[in-house]
């Protein structure tokens, strides 16, 4: 909402966010560009895995998260505290929004400070006419 808004009704924010990063992968390969992404947005926050209390990772198939998490060496119990895509669901424009709420609620259950969310890259087409 607008900051006015938020003033008006008496709220705070819950979070902020600080740094984004796209990267594209190999379309053979597929759904491994989490892990450049994450590499380069925690570059560019100047962070390091550890520091971070929360991951959320959309998992559109298992080995996503796997590979993801072995090759940043992550610790699993920091990821998808509430479950992935494969236990809750994959809603098609919604996938976003349910890892946002899940990486909130698990910085705020925990008292973390530092949450990222990762999810695989898409491409939207339009025919020529």
């Amino acid at each position: 909402m607008e900051e006015a808004t938020a003033v008006r009704l008496g709220l705070r924010a819950r979070a902020a966010v600080t740094h984004f990063a796209v990267a594209g992968s190999d379309p053979i390969l597929m759904l491994t560009a989490v892990i450049p992404a994450t590499q380069r947005l925690l570059a560019r926050a100047s962070l390091e895995p550890a520091q971070i209390d929360a991951w959320e990772v959309n998992e559109a198939f298992a080995s996503v998260v796997l590979a993801w998490a072995d090759d940043l060496a992550v610790d699993p119990e920091r990821v998808n505290r509430y479950g992935g895509a494969i236990a809750l669901g994959h809603p098609v424009g919604a996938s976003g929004g349910r890892l946002f709420a899940n990486l909130i609620a698990t910085l705020e259950e925990t008292g973390g400070r530092y949450g990222v969310q990762a999810m695989c890259e898409s491409v939207a087409w339009r025919t020529q006419r």
